[in-house]
């Protein structure tokens, strides 16, 4: 496998020039909502990579080697030497629609030498679960499912992906990965700490919790975020609810408060929230997260699938919310994922939700908070 990472802050034909892998089979591109020259940005993409299908999407902030990165675009151009790329596509026009896209696109992927599938979805619209629920149903067994649904920075607006084009709403893009010699693993941690008791949803609806143990679900919040509680929802992202089944509490997943409702005193989450479920509320330090992101690349490096050789690309898709509460030392995080990867080339973006298996249950699923880390190769 041969791969290219580039970054372009707005002039894209000095940032390519000179640039190209021309046998690329696919270029990931992962662009700021507020990159200047988008249209002239991709075109030139194209140019440098004439043989590529160019699967993107918006960003909450970008990932490039050592840094954090903001208003830029990152692209990773990938040559299969032996295996080989399909692409599928689909849209959601609404998000119960999510479920269905999912099994589509794993319809449409499923082979028996199919190994890994990159997922890049659509992050407003599409329902993250579902669609990964859908992929799962679908895919053949041991294929390894990993991606992230598209940012829009802390705005929430307007989120997208492309394929051959600009990002669209409602898109979501799925890349396939071939062959006995694909090499990958994935690492992902979250490094928040659990605060409180742990509480059961006792009353929720899709991404709504109305209530824990009975009580107003907003009353509870306020309660134990103190100053913090004026900030809602904004100060949602900074504490973040851990939920699990009630039978399963090993398999616990993360969850981010995306709004608010005071009329109903309900909080509204970034994906759906089953009742009856498990819930903790956590809350972390900069110094907790990048501890996350250290682990998340040792697990990722300690896979057996890259024993004896070295990865060649490492993909990267760390949430908003690590984003936000880290501020100017988001870099930190970057940095220590290369402090245990070396010199790997490392791209990615910052996302409203992470796609990867759980790292104890080994059960894909849809992540908020974590440091996702997906490493790719081809041993031939």
């Amino acid at each position: 496998m041969q791969v290219e990472a580039l970054i372009s802050n707005g002039k894209p034909e000095e940032d390519f020039n000179g640039k190209g892998l021309p046998h690329a089979q696919v270029v990931l591109y992962f662009i700021s909502r507020k990159y200047p020259v988008p249209e002239q940005y991709l075109k030139i993409l194209g140019k440098t990579y004439p043989r590529a299908r160019l699967v993107g999407c918006t960003t909450g902030g970008e990932i490039y080697g050592d840094d954090a990165t903001e208003n830029s675009a990152v692209s990773v151009a990938i040559a299969l030497e032996v295996g080989y790329v399909r692409i599928a596509a689909a849209k959601a026009e609404k998000p119960e629609e999510s479920y269905a896209v999912g099994e589509a696109l794993g319809r449409e992927l499923a082979a028996p030498d199919l190994r890994v599938v990159f997922i890049l979805s659509e992050g407003l619209t599409v329902v993250g679960s579902a669609l990964v629920g859908g992929l799962t149903a679908t895919c053949p067994p041991g294929v390894m499912l990993t991606g992230g649904l598209a940012g829009d920075g802390a705005d929430f607006l307007q989120t997208g992906v492309g394929v051959d084009a600009l990002p669209e709403s409602g898109m979501v893009a799925a890349v396939g990965l071939y062959g006995d010699s694909i090499r990958a693993s994935c690492g992902s941690v979250g490094g928040w700490v659990n605060f409180g008791p742990e509480r059961v949803i006792t009353k929720a609806h899709k991404n709504i919790i109305y209530e824990f143990d009975g009580k107003s679900a907003l009353e509870l919040y306020k309660t134990y975020l103190g100053e913090d509680a004026e900030k809602l929802p904004g100060s949602g992202l900074l504490f973040p609810l851990s939920i699990s089944p009630p039978n399963n509490p090993t398999h616990s997943i993360v969850r981010s408060v995306f709004g608010i409702d005071e009329k109903e005193g309900s909080l509204i989450f970034s994906d759906n929230i089953p009742q009856g479920y498990i819930a903790r509320m956590m809350q972390g330090t900069i110094h907790n997260l990048v501890d996350g992101a250290t682990e998340a690349a040792t697990c990722a490096v300690g896979s057996t699938g890259f024993a004896g050789f070295t990865p060649s690309v490492a993909l990267l898709v760390s949430c908003i919310g690590r984003n936000l509460m880290m501020g100017q030392r988001v870099s930190s995080e970057i940095s220590a994922v290369r402090e245990i990867l070396g010199k790997v080339p490392v791209a990615g973006f910052y996302s409203y939700g992470e796609i990867c298996p759980h790292p104890l249950t080994h059960k894909c699923d849809l992540h908020n908070q974590t440091m996702t880390i997906t490493l790719l190769g081809e041993q031939v």
